[in-house]
């Protein structure tokens, strides 16, 4: 992902709450369609790493 200093757990937190991409781009206008599908890559080779990072924040 380009160096936006927005985690990839942190959008897939907000996916698995229901945001559509539509609006996680509204939200975050550094973001491009282009990011959230590198994010979404990302997140898939690495599951393991995003589930602790989202648990981890849940846990704060």
């Amino acid at each position: 992902m380009r160096n936006t200093r927005i985690p990839v757990w942190v959008l897939e937190s907000f996916r698995r709450l229901g945001m559509n991409e539509s609006r996680l781009l509204d939200n975050y206008p550094t973001l491009t369609a282009t990011d959230l599908a590198n994010a979404w890559t990302y997140a898939a080779a690495f599951p393991d790493e995003i589930e602790i990072a989202i648990r981890e924040n849940d846990e704060d």
